[in-house]
């Protein structure tokens, strides 16, 4: 399948700026920075996924305290422009003035003069307005092209819609996953209904029991098989499966591994069947009602 009819989710115009196609899985860094793969390998497999035509690439400052934003620029060296990049403001740091001190900490950490998306990593005790208000002046400055939120639930979601400018909103990242499905039942239908698409944090659930639970399931195996993928291909093909016939999920998986990014890159050629679709729903099921936004 050629980049350019991959599966893709469209970011709205924002102000001047036109509205963007993005491919339905970006790259995810959360965990980078830390030690736990080597440095290298962490700069190589985020260089493969752009090879790929994984372009989207979220990070934030909070990771590795600011150590995954410079691995991410040592990776954009020479081919910024490649990417699409995504960072993420502290809460605390999100007020008139701060949150443009901390947007240019982390264009520093990330060797670039400009983000293409900023996000408040979660609400938090700053007044949305004042958020909003810096976010416009970074705007303005050119120091990021638009913006959204984080780990917000409907309520939060309607609160920020009526503040002045919250409507242009670019997007709302949560966790999803097949194991973690509460947004289906409240907040992504109210996003969809409005257009604001959902970027999914840890798309294949969070290194753990769960995630050992979800690739060793009978079922997810068993149509896994059948389709002749792995479980972590199905995960992703799920996620980001068309919904009223159109997509509007972008799920941002970490790899380290090259393979790993590979078969991330090739889970945007399967199509899931409506068979296989209902097996997963039958086993792993959207609650009937409203639940906590889960957030990890």
């Amino acid at each position: 399948m050629s980049r350019t009819s991959q599966p893709h989710v469209n970011l709205a115009a924002q102000g001047e700026l036109a509205s963007i196609d993005l491919p339905s899985i970006g790259q995810g860094t959360w965990y980078m920075g830390e030690g736990l793969a080597p440095r290298r390998d962490e700069v190589r497999a985020l260089q493969a996924g752009l090879e790929h035509g994984l372009r989207l690439i979220d990070t934030a400052e909070m990771y590795a305290d600011g150590g995954a934003e410079e691995v991410v620029g040592e990776a954009l060296v020479g081919r910024r422009d490649e990417a699409f990049l995504v960072s993420k403001v502290y809460p605390w740091n999100a007020g008139r003035d701060d949150a443009i001190a901390a947007c240019e900490r982390s264009l520093a950490r990330l060797g670039t003069d400009h983000l293409d998306l900023y996000l408040l990593h979660w609400p938090g005790n700053v007044p949305l307005a004042e958020t909003l208000e810096a976010f416009e002046r970074l705007q303005a400055s050119g120091k990021i092209h638009r913006f959204g939120v984080s780990n917000f639930d409907i309520d939060e979601m309607a609160q920020l819609a009526e503040v002045p400018g919250g409507d242009a909103c670019a997007v709302n990242q949560v966790l999803y996953h097949l194991g973690s499905r509460g947004i289906e039942h409240s907040l992504l239908p109210w996003q969809r209904a409005r257009g604001i698409p959902t970027m999914a944090y840890c798309p294949l659930a969070q290194a753990g029991s769960l995630r050992r639970e979800l690739l060793s399931h009978p079922e997810i195996l068993d149509v896994a098989s059948g389709l002749g993928i792995t479980p972590t291909q199905l995960l992703l093909a799920w996620a980001i499966r068309p919904a009223e016939g159109r997509r509007d999920v972008i799920a941002i998986p970490k790899a380290t591994q090259l393979e790993h990014v590979e078969q991330n890159a090739s889970a945007l050629t399967i199509h899931l069947d409506d068979q296989a679709i209902a097996r997963l729903d039958a086993a792993f099921p959207a609650p009937s009602h409203k639940t906590p936004l889960d957030i990890v």
